[in-house]
């Protein structure tokens, strides 16, 4: 295993937290928060429900008024049992009750609320049936950036979580690549994320050859062939935090154009993270790399956007991507990851993850974006 794990998040910290996403309901003119089981409630509380269900479960935060959890009868041992849980008042109903009438009784009949993005259709129907003086606005809509700046004990987390991908490439690039499915080396991503420390994997891309120039590329059995250029792309979470990282390599020595290339992203992965400072739009980050591949001639090639926030998801906001105008503040964690796709033949990307420093950007991965043979 990678290093070892910082220290656990308190009661105290998940209470900073849903006191800081109540003020900023207040500061959007909402009427407070409605967050469902999911990502956000993990954040706001530390529980996570084993499964989300048709029971409803909801956390209520407003301005001037104490957290309260919704939660089934049945589940509320676990929900108790959460970190966060001190911070909060458990609010319990009985399979028979009306839940929405529960929610009800603590919700302005007339307010606007932020609801999270993934809670479902039928339960926000039902809140409306109940209170139809109300309005809503996703999560992700009102509030964008409320998870986006991370405090230091978060930051570790995902230099940790960097570093276990980090690792895992160290490894990866010594096993044999030539002869083998594209699907086994997947495997073997997949196998050193968890060795070094990930409890969830969400994704080993391994490109190979034409394969390459699909960015999202589903594995496959296609056999890796000397002469390939493979894109490994992959992450999971550590601890409850992101990693996503991706390196381009070759097996045998590249052509005279592929290195071209790869040489092309390594710069531009190198102009968007020379972007990140504070203040600086979103935008320009995306601008930065993209100038670099379409003065070459390749901007056609480079169809996806520069980067993607994280932190308790692998993908959130902010997003580094023309339009996006939210300005930079020093905790932000995000991808930087240009790419060129040139279709039937083989594709390059180079990612990290940066966070935004109080003078510039620093790189969450270490490894060595030179090009790297393989065998």
């Amino acid at each position: 295993m990678t290093g070892s794990t910082p220290a656990p998040f308190t009661a105290d910290d998940y209470r900073a937290r849903m006191r800081r996403a109540a003020r900023a309901a207040g500061d959007a003119g909402l009427a407070g928060l409605l967050v469902a089981p999911g990502p956000d409630l993990v954040w706001l509380t530390g529980y996570a429900p084993t499964a989300a269900t048709e029971r409803l479960t909801l956390l209520v935060l407003a301005p001037d008024q104490d957290p309260v959890l919704v939660v089934p009868t049945l589940e509320a041992p676990d929900a108790t049992g959460a970190i966060g849980a001190p911070a909060l008042t458990l609010h319990d109903w009985t399979d028979g009750e009306d839940p929405y009438a529960a929610t009800a009784a603590l919700l302005d009949t007339s307010g606007r609320f932020g609801i999270s993005d993934n809670a479902w259709a039928m339960h926000l129907l039902g809140l409306q049936r109940t209170l139809p003086g109300t309005s809503y606005a996703s999560l992700t809509e009102a509030l964008p950036m409320l998870r986006a700046v991370k405090d230091a004990a978060e930051l570790e987390l995902l230099a940790a979580a960097g570093a276990a991908a980090d690792a895992t490439f160290e490894e990866i690039r010594e096993v044999p690549f030539a002869g083998r499915e594209e699907s086994r080396i997947a495997a073997d991503l997949a196998r050193l994320l968890r060795e070094h420390g990930h409890e969830q994997v969400d994704f080993t891309i391994v490109a190979s050859g034409p394969n390459g120039a699909n960015p999202h590329h589903e594995v496959g059995d296609r056999v890796v062939e000397r002469g390939d250029m493979v894109v490994l792309d992959f992450g999971g979470l550590k601890a409850g935090y992101g990693s996503d990282t991706s390196r381009t390599v070759h097996v045998g020595e590249p052509t005279d154009e592929e290195r071209r290339v790869h040489d092309l992203v390594r710069e531009a992965q190198e102009a968007g993270f020379r972007a990140v400072r504070p203040g600086v739009a979103c935008q320009e980050v995306d601008r930065a790399a993209r100038a670099v591949i379409a003065d070459a001639g390749y901007g056609d090639r480079f169809i996806h956007r520069t980067g993607h926030g994280i932190g308790v998801t692998t993908h959130e906001p902010p997003y580094m991507i023309e339009g996006e105008e939210q300005p930079l503040v020093p905790g932000m964690c995000f991808s930087v990851e240009p790419g060129v796709y040139l279709p039937g033949r083989f594709g390059v990307r180079i990612e990290d993850i940066v966070t935004v420093t109080e003078d510039g950007g620093r790189r969450l991965n270490a490894t060595s974006r030179e090009m790297v043979i393989v065998d």
